[in-house]
């Protein structure tokens, strides 16, 4: 499908990084039904999700390295998407699959606690990774969306409650800092080229298919893998920092809704439950839920750690109509029971981790 003629327009008002009035964008109604999609980073936690999602009614290519996603992660979705192995800093394969598709969803990262031990390869593959990407898309005849999932980090701590998507932002870590400056360059992108990007902002997702080992693992399946296995809860700090959790399903259908948005062109979103949870309090209900008599520990806190975080959601809801349901409570009950399901045991998940600091090199949370 060729891309209709560019036509003015100006994005809702009031976000941080508001597109110059004398913007040209391209204005297509994009519906994600029997699309061309490439979603980067498509192996991943919530890259499989949105993948899955996708694939129900369109035609979807995945290109990730596998250095943290996994191709089992795509097992619901594989007999109707196409898998390739590559990396986002070959650019010649980018504009390959950017070429051939009608929406791109960008995703490849580096993740935050790799980031601080690697700061150089964040930004090959976040930044420049973001850049080889837009070029692509930039020479595309047939592109109708480009969402660049970015993430709550760029904004760092709260310095007010909730926080809108005109909330300065303030990224605490080199993987927070790449992101933001993906965001600019795919709005730059908007601006000077009226390429038609999107810019999402998801808050801290969880949820089947999240990481649990290395420098990827996260927050809540480490701790349910503890309380499984008996072990005490590690969390770092008081445990009053706060998060803003979101259930992965409905992470992913705010991104696909974000990506049909013709009003959002040139804009940013937050995606999020919208409601604040201490990461104590987290400790207390996996502990609840399980039923695990372990005590919760205390580590020192680690260096870049936001104090708190709490999404206003109005946007999204008045421009997509998004709203998560998921409570925190609902959210780990379904959680755990998936995780029970898997195979071996909780013991032997954690087999060879430790409980480190973020600083100074890659850490396993």
């Amino acid at each position: 499908m060729s891309r209709p003629g560019a036509v003015s327009t100006q994005a809702a008002p009031g976000v941080s990084h508001a597109p110059c009035p004398s913007s040209t964008a391209t204005l297509c109604p994009v519906k994600l039904q029997g699309r061309r999609v490439l979603v980067t980073g498509g192996a991943g936690f919530i890259g499989s999700h949105v993948v899955e999602l996708l694939a129900c009614a369109n035609r979807v290519t995945v290109l990730d390295d596998f250095s943290v996603g996994r191709v089992e992660n795509l097992a619901a979705a594989a007999p109707r998407v196409r898998i390739v192995r590559g990396d986002v800093t070959d650019r010649d394969l980018v504009t390959e699959l950017v070429r051939e598709a009608e929406v791109v969803v960008h995703m490849a990262v580096v993740c935050l606690r790799e980031s601080i031990g690697d700061p150089l390869r964040t930004f090959l593959v976040n930044d420049l990774g973001t850049l080889n990407v837009l070029l692509a898309a930039r020479g595309s005849t047939h592109l109708e969306r480009l969402v660049y999932v970015s993430s709550s980090e760029v904004y760092g701590s709260a310095r007010r409650s909730p926080m809108d998507e005109e909330h300065p932002l303030c990224p605490m870590t080199p993987y927070a800092a790449s992101k933001l400056a993906g965001e600019v360059h795919a709005l730059s992108f908007f601006r000077t080229y009226g390429l038609p990007v999107v810019v999402v902002r998801p808050f801290n997702a969880y949820g089947p298919r999240s990481h649990l080992r290395g420098t990827s693992g996260e927050l809540i399946p480490r701790l349910a893998a503890r309380a499984l296995a008996g072990r005490p809860l590690v969390i770092f700090g008081d445990g009053s920092q706060t998060r803003d959790f979101t259930w992965v399903g409905d992470v992913a259908r705010g991104i696909a809704l974000a990506a049909e948005c013709d009003a959002l062109l040139g804009n940013c979103v937050n995606i999020a439950r919208g409601e604040p949870v201490s990461v104590l309090r987290v400790a207390e209900l996996i502990r609840d839920l399980t039923g695990a008599e372990v005590p919760i520990e205390h580590h020192p806190a680690r260096p870049g750690d936001v104090v708190r975080h709490h999404a206003d959601v109005r946007r999204g809801l008045r421009l997509l109509g998004f709203r998560a349901r998921t409570a925190i409570e609902e959210g780990l009950a379904r959680y755990l029971e998936w995780l029970r399901g898997q195979p071996g045991d909780p013991a032997s998940w954690l087999d060879g981790e430790e409980v480190v600091n973020w600083h100074p090199g890659p850490i396993a949370d």
